[in-house]
């Protein structure tokens, strides 16, 4: 059985590699003036969930740990959709995307669920 502070360091780990995984895909983007601003935006939404996260876990309070998981929710959302104009804007990514946005859905439902439970054990 896992316990709290190993599942926290599990879903620490988690977002820290994806974060990884979507740097090296950014350098696979050509560079241009459609793909900059496309990657710049993906980079720091796909990092920001990891680093909310860390912030949750050093809350001081209740409700800030709900509002720093709300944002690793609403930056696990925002890099779905960044991830899908990527691949509008360079099909030729499509294959390599695919398994970034699908982790980027299962972190969105996670913080998802850990927001819904932990507002209705308030």
């Amino acid at each position: 059985m896992i316990n709290e502070k190993n599942q926290k360091f599990d879903l620490e780990e988690r977002t820290s590699i994806f974060a990884e995984k979507v740097i090296s895909f950014a350098k696979l983007i050509k560079r241009s003036p459609i793909n900059n601003p496309l990657t710049n935006q993906i980079v720091k939404s796909s990092t920001s969930i990891g680093a909310n996260y860390c912030e949750a876990d050093s809350a001081e309070s209740h409700n800030d740990f709900i509002h720093k998981i709300g944002i690793c929710k609403k930056e696990a959302k925002g890099t779905r959709y960044w991830i899908r104009i990527i691949v509008k804007a360079n099909f030729e990514l499509e294959e390599k995307a695919k398994p970034l946005w699908q982790e980027a859905n299962e972190l969105f439902y996670i913080f998802a669920a850990i927001v819904k439970n932990t507002k209705n054990h308030q």
